[in-house]
Parts: C-alpha cells; sequence; structure tokens
C-alpha cells in the first residue's frame, strides 16, 4: 500500500485514489459498464426499427429486442458493482485521509497548539475528509462518463458525419463552458471553509470554557458571538450555493442546446432522405443521453474543486513539523532513577531524590525543557543530552504532568490505569482523590475532560494518572495549586512516600512542598 503524497493538494489526491487500486479500477470499469448501454440502446432500438419494424421482419426486431435487454441485464449488473465500489472507495478514502491527519495531530503533540488552530483540526476531520471521500465516490461514475461518450460519439460519426462531428465538437464545448464557473466556486467554498475554521474554534472555546461563563454571567454575550459566526457561515455557503446553482443550470442549458441542434439537423437528414426513421430515433436518443455524461464531468469538476480546497487544507496540516524530532542515531538513557542538568539556567537535579524548584513565572518553560516538550536549551539526563535520544524513551522515561492535561470520557479507572508497577487504588491514595471516586456516578464514568468535576477534583485525578506511570522522572508543575492546605498536605506526604528513589521534580512555591522536599532550589540560588 503507497503512502499518501502531502507535497501538494493534487499530489495527495491522486495518491488517496491510487493507494485502493484495485477498487479504484473495479470503479472505473463498472462504472463505464453502467454508462456505456445507455449509449448504445438509442442505437439498437433505432437498428430495431429500420431492421425490424419498417421491413416487417420478425426475426431481426426480436433480436434486436434481445440487443436490448442485453444491455439492460449489463446495466443493472453493473449498477450493482458501481454502487459496492463506489461506496467502499468514499469510505476508504475518507479514512485514510482521517487516519493519516490524525496520526500526525499525535505526532505533533504540544507542537500543534502553538502552530494551528483547535477549529482546523476540527474542520478536517469534520468536513474536509468527506470532500475528499467525494471525489473518490466519483470517479467510477465520471470514468464511466467519458467511455460512454467516446462510444457514442463513433457510433453517430458512423451513422452521419455532420452529426458525429456536430456531438464530438458540441459536448465537450458544452462541457468547456462550465469551466468558468468552477474558479470562483472554489474561492467561494474556500472562505466557507475558513469560516466554518473560526465557528469551530470559537464553538470548542465556548464549551471548555462554559463553567467560566455561567459563572460570570456571560453566556447570553457568547451566544450572540456564535450566532453572528454562524450567520457568516450561512452567508458564505449562500454564496457558494448561488454559484453552485449556476454551474447546475449550465450543466442542463449548454448540453441542452447541443441535443437540439441535433434533433434538428436529423430532422432535416430524415426529410432529405439522408438518414432513415430508425437513425433519426438513434440520433435522438443518443444526443439526449449525452446530457448525462456532461452533468457527471461537471459534477465530478465540481466535486473537485471542493477537495482541491480540503486537500490543501490537510496538507497544510501534514506539513507542520514536530518542534522534537527523532535524531538520525539516538543515544540510549541509563537505566533506572535519572539526574537532571539544565544548561541555561545552571540547575543541577540529583538523581532519586524529591527536588522543589521555585521557578516564578518561568516555571512552566523549565518543566517543558527537563521533559522535552520544548527545545530552547540543553538538557542532560544520566549524562546523556535530551536532544540525542529517542524522543519516545524520553517520553516513556521523563513524564511531565500539569493542569492544562485532559481527562476523556469513559470509565475512570480505564482512564487512570497506565499498567505500570503503581495500580489505580494506590495512585488514587496518594493523590487523596478516593472521595472524587465516591462523588461520581456508580459506574465512575467521566465526561468528556471532566467538566463536571471541580477543578480541584481534576487536578487530584491527574496528578494520580501521572503517579499511574510509575516515570523514572516525574515533572509536576504546581500539582496542588487548586487544592486547601490540608489536602495538599496529605498528597506532599503521600507522594514523597510514593516516589521515594525515584526522581521527582516539582514546580511550586508552596511551602509545603519545600518543607517536604529532599533539596529547595530558587532559581538563581538554592536553600
Amino acid at each position: 500500500m503507497t503512502a499518501l503524497d502531502t507535497r501538494g493538494p493534487t499530489r495527495f489526491l491522486w495518491s488517496v485514489l491510487v493507494r485502493r487500486k484495485g477498487l479504484l479500477a473495479a470503479s472505473v470499469l463498472t462504472g463505464a459498464l453502467w454508462m456505456l448501454p445507455s449509449a448504445l440502446m438509442p442505437i439498437a432500438i433505432g437498428n430495431a426499427i429500420d431492421a425490424g419494424i419498417r421491413p416487417g421482419d420478425g426475426g431481426a426486431l426480436l433480436g434486436w429486442l434481445l440487443a436490448v435487454i442485453g444491455l439492460g441485464l449489463v446495466q443493472t449488473a453493473s449498477s450493482s458493482g458501481l454502487s459496492w465500489t463506489a461506496d467502499t472507495l468514499w469510505f476508504r478514502g475518507a479514512s485514510d485521509t482521517q487516519r493519516v491527519a490524525l496520526d500526525h495531530v499525535a505526532r505533533l503533540g504540544a507542537t500543534l497548539t502553538r502552530r494551528t488552530r483547535a477549529g482546523e483540526v476540527v474542520a478536517i476531520s469534520s468536513s474536509d475528509i468527506y470532500q475528499v471521500a467525494n471525489l473518490c465516490g466519483v470517479v467510477g461514475r465520471a470514468a464511466g462518463s467519458l467511455v460512454a461518450f467516446l462510444a457514442a460519439a463513433v457510433a453517430v460519426l458512423l451513422l452521419s458525419p455532420v452529426l458525429g462531428l456536430v456531438v464530438l465538437i458540441g459536448v465537450p464545448l458544452a462541457t468547456l463552458g462550465i469551466g468558468p464557473l468552477l474558479a470562483p466556486l472554489r474561492r467561494r467554498e474556500d472562505a466557507q471553509r475558513e469560516r466554518l475554521t473560526d465557528l469551530s474554534a470559537l464553538a470548542s472555546d465556548i464549551v471548555s470554557g462554559l463553567r467560566i461563563l455561567r459563572g460570570v454571567g456571560g453566556e447570553s454575550r457568547f451566544h450572540r458571538r456564535f450566532t453572528e459566526a454562524s450567520q457568516q457561515v450561512r452567508a458564505a455557503g449562500v454564496a457558494a450555493g448561488r454559484v453552485a446553482s449556476w454551474l447546475a443550470a449550465a450543466e442542463i442549458l449548454l448540453p441542452g442546446l447541443v441535443t437540439v441542434l441535433v434533433t434538428w439537423l436529423g430532422a432535416r437528414l430524415a426529410l432529405s432522405g439522408s438518414i432513415s426513421v430508425g437513425e433519426l430515433v438513434a440520433f435522438y436518443g443518443v444526443s439526449a443521453y449525452l446530457v448525462v455524461p456532461v452533468r457527471t464531468a461537471s459534477e465530478a469538476a465540481y466535486t473537485y474543486a471542493g477537495a482541491q480546497v480540503a486537500a490543501r487544507h490537510v496538507c497544510t496540516l501534514l506539513a507542520i513539523r514536530p518542534e522534537i524530532e527523532p535524531p538520525a542515531n539516538p543515544k540510549p538513557l541509563p537505566a533506572g532513577a535519572l539526574s537532571l542538568s539544565d544548561e541555561t539556567s545552571g540547575l543541577e537535579i540529583e538523581a532519586g531524590v524529591l527536588t522543589v524548584i521555585d521557578a516564578g513565572a518561568d516555571g512552566e518553560a523549565l518543566a517543558e525543557r527537563l521533559s522535552l516538550h520544548r527545545r530552547d536549551g540543553r538538557v542532560l539526563a544520566g549524562g546523556v543530552a535530551l536532544d540525542e535520544a529517542d524522543p519516545a524513551e524520553v517520553r516513556r522515561r521523563i513524564l511531565l504532568a500539569h493542569n492544562q492535561d485532559l481527562l476523556f470520557s469513559g470509565p475512570l479507572r480505564a482512564e487512570l490505569d497506565l499498567g505500570s508497577a503503581v495500580d489505580v487504588d494506590t495512585a488514587l491514595h496518594a493523590a487523596d482523590a478516593h472521595d472524587v471516586v465516591e462523588a461520581l456516578p456508580a459506574d465512575a464514568m467521566l465526561d468528556e475532560r471532566a467538566r463536571s468535576l471541580s477543578g480541584g477534583q481534576r487536578q487530584r485525578l491527574l496528578l494520580a494518572r501521572a503517579l499511574c506511570a510509575d516515570a523514572d522522572v516525574l515533572v509536576l508543575d504546581e500539582p496542588t495549586s487548586a487544592v486547601d492546605a490540608h489536602t495538599e498536605a496529605r498528597i506532599v506526604r503521600r507522594v514523597r512516600d510514593l516516589r521515594a528513589g525515584r526522581t521527582t521534580v516539582v514546580l511550586s512555591q508552596s511551602p509545603l512542598w519545600s518543607k517536604a522536599a529532599d533539596r529547595t532550589v530558587v532559581l538563581g540560588g538554592i536553600r
């Protein structure tokens, strides 16, 4: 299976299609078999008139009627095959696009929030993947339309060169006449896509801050902002729909004019005796059928325009590189408890002890630097530079836990249990969080981001999950800032006991943590 090419929207769309070569070939084949009978059936009917009805030849008539029935059976069977292949390609295109986007989001980690908006990722998952999938679903019918058009054009060219040339020239011109509408349609769809991204980001912000909004009475104000943003999305959609309506009108009008011309010329030729009645019927039927390939071609062009917009946004996301990428030849970290050395601040953290650091406003930056979540200075772990180690090993051995971490919906114990030597009950006890579990419903289910819990309750569950990881180095950024002093004292004592012999770094200005620490550091001096 080929990898997706992210060097541009067109390459990306092509790689999505060819990733399923077998399905793509089957879709094109069944599309051709589905369209071709419709193009050939008027010719068969015309021959039935000329060879069977006019001379009264029952055998010829029966033969051509059987040919018509055979064409109908082929179309029926191929219709089922086209439906299956097109739907399967649609699902594969959507799932492949979503999988590659979400895998990349997972690799980006904290880089994602610094390089793009939350609404952009939401829009890709909720809208763009379906635009790419729609292109995968229409490709079989588009290819079938092309084959059917060529077959019909050759057939009418053999019957009458004049009418054949009208079809061969007129239908492509009618299709090209639709082209000028595609550029403004793409621009307006792109504008709607940007509005949708902004709306998704606004909705995410409102939902995450709903508790605060209710507390300060800001619901009505944000409701108005969301309504205004929704109306902007609607207006952009109407603007795109207006161009799409002109496109739909053009795909009927332009080939319709070709049909009128072919019918008029055919009638003149029939009256002059240049063609027979059956050939006139065949010409009219074929020219009327040619509306179908043109409509399918315009649908494919419209779908391709939308898929191009979507693919550009997907490629933009995939072009973002992680701030921390693995080196060509990563060095392993030493086994056991690790010491840390931060060359930026001159900080030395001993292995296997509890170190409490008062870093003030620089605490978050220091915590991210010590755990390789940012690379703005050189940090050594057990004598090995973190930027020379495998980031996956660093993540496993050195864990950063702060209050911006998320709790996902689902069973609480499944959320906390990380499969280490520290079981969930031990971690809950150390984080003084058993009362949080008891406050949950009987099935101990968390809602999304644990929004029903208070800030202090969420903080204790986050601490419990961090303790369950049993990392060689645990970096805690203000782990008890949202709890009262009595609860904090219990947590400090229990975490110190649980983490004995492991390297634990706590960024905090709390005197309770300082009192329990093996070593306390104030940036700029050591106490």
